[in-house]
């Protein structure tokens, strides 16, 4: 019944595309961000030129812009720009503390810790943007939360350079039940099978400059900006 509420609201929220195309609503009206609000860190989000600009500033960490809505099964499919020399990620299914929370990491080399989450951090899984170089776009992370990518694309043959540096991206994005599946410029990214969440917002990530244990990063601050446009769901079945 849960997942029935949110489907049924978040079908009456969203903005409808144009006629021909219901199954699709945009989650962006390309005008302003109403529907969005900004969580975890201070870095800035704005409407420019029909896209969501986030513009990192210093000593933040990573900042989420969210839906204000949760999503349960659903298509989503968006396009990403972002600076060299930054990072980004989409949020999806995504929870945000209320309080301090507890959550066990597995990227320890001593194997798994506990960590305390402060009040209004974004965790979850995040759809994975980085360089060309890095290879790691589309895959699947636990952002926040196990430390650790469930699905990593970069180690798989003819997959390390489908991401484009300082151009437009497409990402197309299914979460269905406990499958997740990624696609980067029509290129299958990751294809998860997990259970952890079934439902939770939709993020825009604006990478911040500090770690999570709160060491200020060694690296010097530079402003970069990531872009987001197109932004479109499609809700499904679950």
């Amino acid at each position: 019944m849960k997942q029935i509420c949110i489907f049924i609201f978040g079908l009456l929220c969203l903005h409808p595309t144009t006629k021909g195309d219901e199954d699709w609503r945009l989650l962006f009206n390309g005008e302003n961000l109403d529907g969005w609000e900004v969580h975890s860190g201070s870095a800035k989000f704005e409407v420019s030129d029909g896209a969501i600009v986030g513009t990192t500033v210093p000593m933040s960490p990573n900042t989420f812009l969210c839906t204000t809505h949760l999503f349960s099964d659903f298509e989503l499919v968006l396009e990403v720009k972002c600076d060299l020399g930054l990072n980004s990620g989409i949020q999806i299914r995504s929870q945000i503390t209320r309080g301090e929370t507890k959550v066990i990491a597995l990227n320890g080399r001593n194997g798994p810790r506990e960590i305390t989450l402060p009040d209004d951090r974004v965790h979850g899984y995040q759809v994975e943007v980085a360089s060309a170089e890095s290879g790691r776009s589309g895959g699947l992370y636990d952002e926040a939360r196990r430390f650790i990518f469930l699905d990593e694309p970069g180690d798989k043959p003819g997959e390390r350079s489908v991401f484009k540096d300082d151009q437009w991206n497409h990402f197309r994005i299914r979460c269905q039940g406990d499958r997740i599946q990624t696609w980067v410029n029509g290129v299958a990214c990751a294809d998860v099978k997990d259970s952890m969440d079934d439902s939770g917002i939709i993020g825009l990530q604006v990478h911040g400059n500090i770690s999570v244990s709160g060491r200020v990063s060694k690296k010097p601050y530079v402003k970069h900006q990531v872009r987001f446009r197109n932004i479109r769901i499609r809700l499904l079945n679950p």
